[in-house]
């Protein structure tokens, strides 16, 4: 096994820590952590601590020889690093309530993956990660970064095509919906095959076998609710699902319902806030508990936050690279061949065959065609707004905020986009040079 492994996690005092700790020392055996860092910016300090010693309480707890680092210095928590992973929010949750509340403001979907808060998300966030990558281009160039900073999909891409670093990106939902399945149908995961075909967030489960058997129609009979905690469980329409013949996932509703998403946030916004303030309390209530010198474990309430079962992911996947275990996992990827309608390196997410020299995207079944072109449309923003990250060229950053397809028009785009970007200025110098 040899000296054991180097990970630091950027964004080390967030919520999500605990999950990831807990997998480290469940899985010691097989992924044998020797250094786990932690790592912040000064803004994050203060809950950097309070994680940071609820980690160390749990490793000791466990008696695993592992060292657990907190530090503020990215560049000593990357250096020889065989795994990075990054769980980060610029601009904390005070940005992603105006990611939310500009667009309500104007009769637009608020969500902070997709729509114009995602954009804006992404624009945040991009320069960040890219900045990032050349640390660990020079500090730990056979690293491998594991990317579950959203929106995830667009970042994995801008980091694939703007540095050398081995990066993939993750998401919770296949392995929550897995999760749900096992429960539904008693059932351990390794006897369950689903086939996921599209992007971050924007995807169609086509095959759901369990135990052999194809339980995909009786899915869509039964309109059954598999959800996330960020998504509100509008129910989807029978004759509609039977048609589409696959499981939609649930942030599609954005672009299906629109209107009956847009009513639930506005509704939410009067009643609690933007879903960014209701999670603020999830996360102050969080580290209170974090906060006991006498927990140990990774409380039970952290599975309230959207992102649950996200490090559980991020291990597996560590996991099977270090051990070339070969199996299958549902991961972002560059498309190559994929998927013929979309361009090689954009970023898809598919089920990949998981290897030591990284994931193999394996062939999809089938891609509903009536699925192809929101596809193509979405994408076609992704790699817009990619490339106004970059570049600080707002030409582009109109340009994708036109094209996406829950943004109605010229006239909005640009009120939302000149919004938008001046209460994200601290974030976005390359806009303001």
């Amino acid at each position: 096994m040899g000296k054991g492994l180097k990970i630091a996690v950027i964004g080390g005092g967030s919520s999500y820590t605990p999950e990831i700790v807990e997998g480290f020392i469940k899985r010691y055996e097989h992924l044998p952590v020797r250094e786990l860092w932690l790592v912040d910016i000064e803004a994050g300090r203060h809950k950097l601590a309070i994680v940071g010693e609820l980690a160390k309480r749990m490793v000791a707890e466990s008696g695993l020889p592992i060292e657990v680092h907190l530090t503020l210095d990215r560049r000593a928590a990357i250096e020889g690093a065989d795994f990075v992973s990054t769980q980060m929010r610029v601009g904390l949750l005070e940005a992603r309530k105006w990611d939310e509340h500009i667009p309500n403001a104007h009769g637009v979907i608020g969500q902070e993956t997709t729509g114009p808060g995602g954009m804006m998300k992404a624009l945040r966030t991009i320069p960040v990660l890219l900045d990032i990558c050349r640390d660990i281009e020079e500090l730990a160039p056979q690293a491998w970064l594991l990317n579950f900073t959203n929106p995830a999909g667009m970042v994995t891409e801008a980091i694939s095509r703007y540095s050398s670093v081995k990066s993939i990106g993750l998401c919770n939902a296949p392995i929550g919906l897995h999760k749900w399945l096992g429960t539904k149908y008693d059932v351990p995961s390794s006897k369950i095959y689903t086939e996921f075909v599209g992007l971050n967030h924007l995807h169609w489960v086509t095959r759901i076998e369990v135990e052999g058997v194809n339980r995909l129609p009786e899915l869509l009979d039964k309109r059954e609710e598999y959800s996330g905690k960020n998504v509100p469980a509008t129910e989807w329409d029978h004759e509609f699902l039977q048609s589409l013949g696959a499981l939609p996932s649930y942030y599609l509703k954005y672009f299906y319902m629109p209107d009956a998403m847009l009513e639930e946030q506005l509704e939410a916004l009067g009643k609690s806030g933007t879903r960014a303030e209701v999670v603020k309390k999830v996360e102050d209530e969080l580290f209170q508990l974090y906060s006991d010198p006498n927990l140990r474990e990774k409380p039970k309430q952290l599975e309230q936050r959207g992102g649950a079962y996200y490090s559980e992911a991020a291990v597996n996947l560590m996991e099977s690279l270090y051990n070339d275990k070969r199996d299958i996992q549902t991961l972002n990827v560059a498309n190559g061949r994929t998927l013929d309608f979309l361009p090689a390196d954009a970023c898809i997410e598919v089920n990949c065959v998981v290897t030591a020299d990284g994931p193999l995207a394996l062939p999809v079944t089938r891609v509903p065609e009536q699925a192809k072109g929101l596809i193509q449309a979405v994408k076609t923003y992704e790699r817009l707004a990619i490339e106004a990250a970059v570049t600080g060229d707002r030409a582009l950053a109109l340009q994708a905020m036109v094209a996406h397809p829950l943004v109605p028009s010229v006239r909005v785009a640009k009120v939302l986009l000149d919004e938008m970007l001046e209460k994200n200025k601290a974030y976005l110098p390359q806009f303001f040079a």
